[in-house]
């Protein structure tokens, strides 16, 4: 646990050297706080103690966002030859990964740390389902570990970060619209099928209120199979 404690702050603290932390905060509040307040849904007009519009804001934002966090954390160091040295110490291929994974949602716990005041807000200005906006921050939690694991399976295949946020960007596609569409498109069987494979239909349960054991258990299953790619990925260039 020391070994991914000591990975999770270094590459925490690189976001901070970089700008690339300040940016995605400033971004993140910017849109979160226009399209809450202003033009997604005014609250004070509506006059209801609502963040729906603010967890279908997050819900896009983190979409872009989450590959240009993740671009970098194989990319770079397999451009620049440093994962050979990064494999050859003493850690696990796991212990890098769920190192890298963590700091990258620890990023995210900040940016959404910083929209709390919006629902103490929202909660005194009318009554708020408590209970939802526990289960709509959990929600993108829960997607945001998703994407994060592609996008840290996406660098680990390219030694380019263009390449690698692409790569992230087209794969996160399927599972935030295309398999929605495809949902909408079938009936039947199939339609059920591809709706269970969209992030949208559980994201969507779960920040009404609802955590399903089913929403869990597809974020889970999402973040299980692109780790273990990723392992997979860096086993081969560690052997």
């Amino acid at each position: 646990m020391r070994k991914i404690w000591i990975i999770t702050t270094r590459e925490l603290a690189s976001f901070f050297d970089s700008l690339m932390a300040y940016i995605l905060l400033i971004l993140f509040l910017g849109f979160s706080g226009l399209f809450t307040w202003i033009l997604g849904s005014d609250i004070f007009f509506i006059n209801q103690a609502s963040l729906q519009a603010f967890f279908a804001t997050a819900y896009w934002s983190l979409f872009f966002f989450i590959p240009a966090i993740t671009m970098r954390q194989f990319a770079e160091e397999n451009r620049s030859g440093t994962i050979e040295l990064l494999l050859t110490r003493p850690v696990s291929d796991w212990q890098v990964i769920v190192g890298k994974l963590l700091a990258s949602l620890l990023l995210i716990c900040i940016a959404l740390a910083f929209t709390v005041p919006y629902y103490i807000t929202v909660a005194n200005i009318g009554h708020i389902d408590h209970g939802a906006v526990l289960a709509g921050y959990l929600g993108l939690m829960l997607m945001s570990s998703a994407y994060i694991a592609i996008g840290l399976f996406a660098s680990s295949i390219s030694s380019n970060q263009i390449v690698g946020f692409l790569t992230a960007l087209s794969i996160g596609l399927l599972f935030h619209i295309i398999f929605d569409v495809l949902a909408m498109s079938f009936g039947g069987a199939m339609g059920s099928f591809f709706n269970y494979l969209s992030a949208s239909a559980h994201f969507q349960s779960m920040a009404r209120g609802v955590i399903d054991s089913r929403d869990l258990i597809y974020f889970l299953s999402l973040i299980f199979i692109a780790l273990v790619s990723t392992q997979a990925v860096l086993a081969k260039k560690r052997y």
